[in-house]
């Protein structure tokens, strides 16, 4: 597999995690009983282990490590909040205010990610 098609995949499968967060806040938010089938459950961990793995690739690929590139260490970090915001949203947010506030922060963080991808540049915003 060459770095293209690495990165590519890579990109598609935080396209596809993205969406499956969007779409299961939506049912959060909606109370929808869809959020309980097997399938909702077990297709996003699918997609963000390939994800994860397929980051640890282009990583040892390129030899840009967290920690070493500043973008990169912006995105770990990110990506600790987008977790931990998104658990707090789909599952151990008390209220639906506190998981629906959750479930934006984590869109806004997800967002940031992306941005950090494109830019290289973790302040993006401030240029």
């Amino acid at each position: 597999m060459d770095y293209l098609l690495l990165k590519h995949f890579h990109m598609s499968c935080a396209a596809l995690s993205g969406s499956f967060f969007f779409l299961r806040g939506q049912w959060m938010l909606a109370g929808s009983p869809m959020l309980q089938r097997r399938w909702v459950k077990t297709a996003p961990h699918i997609v963000d282990s390939l994800l994860l793995a397929s980051a640890v690739g282009l990583a040892l690929w390129s030899h840009q490590y967290p920690g070493q590139m500043p973008w990169l260490t912006a995105k770990l970090v990110a990506l600790v909040a987008y977790i931990l915001l998104g658990a707090v949203a789909l599952k151990y947010g008390k209220t639906k205010a506190l998981r629906a506030t959750a479930y934006v922060a984590a869109l806004a963080t997800f967002g940031y990610i992306v941005a950090v991808a494109v830019t290289k540049n973790p302040l993006f915003f401030l240029s």
